[in-house]
């Protein structure tokens, strides 16, 4: 079984967020990148778990530049075979979707995973699209997923309730928390990370059909507000005037 697992490249949660050029642009200054997380803990563990269980082979798939090989080679290290990076910026849904179509059409991918969605954006567009352009099932925000042979049987969290389903390889899935656990790599899979072969390969002909024009940073939150506990008619006064909550 062949498994592709999507990365992309995130500012880590701590990280101060500031923009430049009148607010068009993201001001990557001093800012510390990770793994997407919801790509590394639940896509990319649980492909490793089915490569150990079943001897998948997991390719790491990324669209990004140069700087984006120190987090492929961190998902090298926690159990990845090999990677390929296109070599381009990844600022629009579909232009990084139909990147990894144009690049799965003749590798023949089993099942390609991603995160349910990325902790910068929040898109949660690009799985979908790739399902689209290759013309094969998706199935986003799934949970749990088990294989026997070409079959998949998986769940996903859905309101009040859980959904399960059966898909046919080949197909595309977003996972969610309860897909795996995060993992940390250990010596051995660093030291094998440094001679696994990473592609580096240019940009398929496409197209952007977005582009940022402005970034608001959100409001400031305000502190808290002290009610004296002999005056709870203040607080009702608040919670009816300005919360709006009754």
């Amino acid at each position: 079984m062949k498994i592709l697992v999507c990365i992309s490249k995130t500012p880590d949660t701590t990280s101060k967020i500031s923009f430049t050029d009148n607010n068009s642009k993201f001001n990557s200054d001093k800012v510390q990148f990770i793994i997407n997380p919801y790509d590394e803990w639940y896509a990319l563990v649980r492909a490793i778990e089915m490569k150990e269980q079943a001897g998948a082979t997991v390719t790491i798939m990324n669209v990004g530049s140069a700087d984006c090989d120190a987090i492929i080679r961190k998902a090298l290290a926690i159990g990845g075979d090999d990677a390929v990076r296109i070599d381009a910026e990844p600022d629009d849904a579909f232009f990084v979707a139909d990147q990894v179509a144009q690049f799965s059409k003749s590798e023949q991918y089993d099942i390609i995973m991603l995160g349910k969605e990325t902790i910068d954006y929040n898109g949660s567009q690009v799985g979908g699209m790739i399902a689209g352009l290759l013309d094969i099932p998706f199935v986003s925000l799934a949970s749990k997923m088990d294989i026997a042979g070409n079959i998949a049987s998986l769940e996903r969290d859905i309101s009040g309730g859980r959904e399960l389903l059966t898909v046919q390889t080949p197909f595309v899935i977003s996972a969610s928390k309860g897909m795996a656990e995060a993992r940390i790599p250990n010596m051995r899979g660093i030291m094998a990370a440094r001679t696994k072969p990473i592609k580096v390969l240019p940009p398929f002909p496409s197209e952007k059909l977005t582009s940022v024009k402005k970034y608001d940073l959100p409001k400031e939150k305000a502190g808290p507000r002290m009610i004296n506990a002999d005056q709870p008619e203040e607080l009702v006064a608040l919670l009816h005037n300005e919360a709006k909550v009754i």
